[in-house]
């Protein structure tokens, strides 16, 4: 076998599982633990944010597309609209959509609102009380909006995986 398609295709397959396995996991668990908390799971938050997941997370997606959109493009082997009507290539478009959609709503909505909210709760951390509240406030509304993009995520990233996992067989 190719060693550049054995490279990729690890790329794609391990980059898929960190990447799936970490939005679900916030999406399911960390975040509504983090609601929970209060002002309390500002402070995980900021941890998981010293340890660069919002930086590192999206560059795992990243490349796990384009290792996917390679992939995919080896295996059409210039066929053409005869491969595009097969159900593999069916099932790996949806599965490969589903994913490109994941992650713009991972980089447009939920990673910008988690580092905003972020932010502000770090500008509460040293506000006046009267204006402490309001900054907590804004950052939890902020996180709200990244946990509902994260459940969004999470169900683009389930359809991807469903995707790839039967596309050999459909």
């Amino acid at each position: 076998m190719h060693t550049l398609q054995v490279t990729l295709r690890i790329i794609h397959i391990v980059g898929a599982v960190y990447w799936g396995g970490a939005i679900i996991f916030n999406a399911a668990f960390l975040f509504p633990a983090m609601r929970e908390a209060g002002p309390d799971g500002a402070k995980v938050g900021a941890a998981i944010m010293r340890r660069h997941f919002t930086e590192i997370t999206p560059v795992i997606a990243l490349l796990t597309i384009v290792a996917g959109l390679w992939l995919f493009m080896r295996a059409s082997a210039g066929a053409g609209a005869h491969y595009m009507s097969t159900g593999p290539a069916i099932a790996y478009s949806i599965g490969g959509f589903a994913g490109i959609v994941a992650l713009i709503i991972g980089a447009t909505v939920m990673r910008p609102s988690m580092n905003k909210a972020m932010a502000l709760s770090q500008s509460a951390a040293t506000s006046p009380p009267a204006e402490r509240e309001r900054w907590l406030a804004a950052a939890q509304a902020l996180r709200a909006r990244a946990g509902k993009a994260g459940n969004v995520v999470s169900v683009l990233l389930v359809i991807a995986a469903v995707a790839m996992a039967v596309a050999r067989y459909a």
